[in-house]
């Protein structure tokens, strides 16, 4: 009995190890590809509370802002305690430009004056620490950026 309560409980940490994580963005950056996991911003609600008033951003994980439309986003950081590294990507994939270490709770407006789809919001300096620049190739898996989130 108890190696049969033994190998179910085995079973049930193999099945949640291999649950779906939920959504990530795969960047190819200088050393290879980093995973990014995201949690998403799709509706303007959403949008607007960002990462506001957080104390903190684990490594590892990102905020993906999506777009109906191409544009040439505007953000600010205004009640973000936390620096930020922001990756603007355009619908196809490429990252059009990055604002690295966005300061904390400035209303200074940052853009990259390049259109984009996707904004997707890192710790401060992530993009440093990986190799990641302007014209890197961002993968999203696990994610239908096609689609916006219910609830509009």
């Amino acid at each position: 009995m108890r190696a049969a309560v033994a190998a179910a409980l085995v079973l049930l940490a193999l099945l949640a190890g291999c649950r779906d994580r939920g959504p990530v963005a795969a960047i190819q950056g200088a050393g290879g590809a980093v995973e990014v996991a995201l949690e998403v911003a799709a509706t303007p609600a959403q949008q607007e509370r960002g990462l506001m008033y957080r104390s903190s951003l684990a490594e590892g994980r990102g905020m993906l802002f999506v777009f109906d439309q191409d544009g040439n986003h505007t953000f600010w950081m205004r009640n973000t305690l936390i620096p930020l590294d922001m990756l603007f990507i355009a619908r196809d994939g490429m990252v059009v430009g990055i604002h690295a270490n966005a300061t904390p709770l400035s209303t200074a407006n940052i853009s990259v004056g390049k259109p984009s789809r996707y904004v997707l919001e890192v710790p401060g300096g992530w993009t440093a620490r990986h190799g990641i620049a302007a014209g890197a190739q961002v993968e999203f898996r696990g994610l239908n950026v096609s689609q916006r989130a219910a609830g509009e």
